[in-house]
């Protein structure tokens, strides 16, 4: 079973899941790795999505050193992206232990997607304008090491898929390759699209593979679960898959350096 780089526990704000019981999921299910990853998001409009940063460190420590021998327990964060942030989110992720950052993107112009008439665009402007903002962000990155659930944007869409794909946004989607790319930022893919059923993981298998094409090796994973029964889905279909989209490797980060795990032996 491959590791999971993306959990949430119950000091992410919309979740409740006791980290404790997280990682002893892991361990049921074999993996040899675990990192959590609780949400940030600094100015978030609903003032959501805070955290309490003395506490949860103690706490992967804890479950770490109890846990020592069975499973290795990473330091991560979920850090909410918005580019007027600036050195603000440097700041903050150099001045933790973190052993692996996964930069995400959550807002629009400031407002959550979740929230549709606030928005008052169509699928087709809502995705592009969603695009725009993740390329916004790579452009100045911020001590993040990959980029996560690159089209979860997907998930608010008044019309499912059907305005959606790779080749309709190509040409802003290559950039944002391009700049992760050029600035040895990885790519995750997150396997919740598959359980939220969008038939595809986060980001579609089309830029997965366009990724590869451009010369971008650096793949993370995670599952992205909120709550325990959720730890390590998707991860039993990822090797495969990920193996027939071209790539030899996936990325894991310890104290924010790459090491590569081949999968395809």
């Amino acid at each position: 079973m491959l590791s999971d780089y993306h959990v949430h526990t119950s000091f992410s704000t919309n979740c409740h899941a006791d980290m404790e019981a997280v990682v002893k999921k892991a361990i049921e299910l074999g993996m040899p790795g675990i990192c959590i990853t609780d949400h940030y998001d600094m100015d978030y409009p609903t003032g959501e999505f805070q955290l309490d940063i003395d506490r949860y460190i103690a706490e992967v420590t804890r479950v770490r050193e109890k846990y020592a021998g069975q499973i290795e327990v990473l330091l991560g964060l979920d850090m909410g992206l918005q580019p007027q942030l600036g050195e603000r989110v440097y700041s903050f992720i150099h001045s933790y232990p973190f052993d692996y950052v996964i930069g995400t993107v959550h807002l629009i112009d400031g407002k959550d997607p979740y929230f549709r008439d606030q928005l008052g665009m169509t699928d087709t402007e809502m995705f592009r304008r969603y695009f725009e903002t993740v390329l916004e962000n790579v452009r100045f990155p911020r001590g993040y090491q990959s980029l996560g659930h690159f089209d979860y944007i997907v998930r608010y869409a008044e019309h499912g898929t059907e305005e959606y794909s790779y080749e309709k946004y190509a040409d802003i989607i290559d950039e944002i390759l391009m700049e992760l790319i050029n600035r040895n930022i990885a790519l995750e893919v997150n396997t919740a699209g598959w359980r939220k059923h969008f038939g595809f993981p986060n980001p579609h298998p089309d830029i997965i593979r366009r990724y590869r094409n451009l010369g971008g090796e650096l793949i993370t994973i995670g599952s992205n679960a909120h709550h325990v029964e959720n730890v390590g889905s998707g991860m039993d279909r990822l090797k495969d898959f990920l193996v027939d989209a071209g790539y030899h490797y996936i990325t894991c980060y310890r104290q924010r350096k790459p090491e590569m795990i081949r999968i395809d032996g």
